[in-house]
């Protein structure tokens, strides 16, 4: 099914590590090809610690054959891996945050995962990357297209687009 991850990385050399979660993302057991990227932005940090530095953001689109918590539980493996400590307070900086977004058509609520993404249709950090390679998507439960939430957020912070090609 064609699922969508939110990547993002506020320090270290974040572009890095976005490049090499892509790497280890794409090999993980269930993903296969095509796997499209969006462009990288940057963004101011939200609800996190004053003084924080700006995310780096992406999206990632791909084909998965599996369970969603099952790809979950290879994300926050994979946070590790990266450099994220597996206890970790809320919004704090991170050197790689991975987040299943979306799974095909599937909405789904319980106590180990939310999809598509709880906060998903409020943040231009996930909206923009998304809209760059999936504008006319429809989440499950919705009923705009990414674009057309996008057009409508009202939410301040700031997204530049860095990288289209990474």
């Amino acid at each position: 099914m064609r699922t969508g991850l939110g990547l993002g990385s506020n320090l270290g050399d974040r572009l890095a590590r976005l490049r090499e979660a892509r790497e280890r993302i794409r090999h993980l057991p269930g993903v296969r090809d095509p796997l499209v990227s969006a462009p990288v932005f940057e963004s101011d940090p939200v609800g996190c610690d004053p003084g924080s530095p700006p995310f780096l953001n992406t999206v990632l689109e791909l084909e998965y054959e599996g369970h969603p918590v099952t790809l979950l539980d290879a994300l926050l493996a994979l946070e590790v891996q990266l450099g994220r400590p597996s206890k970790h307070p809320r919004n704090a900086a991170r050197a790689i945050d991975l987040d299943v977004l979306y799974a095909g058509n599937l909405a789904l609520r319980n106590e180990e995962i939310v999809i598509p993404h709880p906060r998903l249709h409020q943040r231009r950090f996930v909206l923009a990357p998304l809209a760059a390679i999936a504008p006319d998507r429809i989440l499950p439960g919705g009923e705009r297209t990414i674009a057309e939430l996008l057009a409508a957020l009202l939410d301040p912070a700031g997204v530049t687009l860095v990288q289209e090609e990474w």
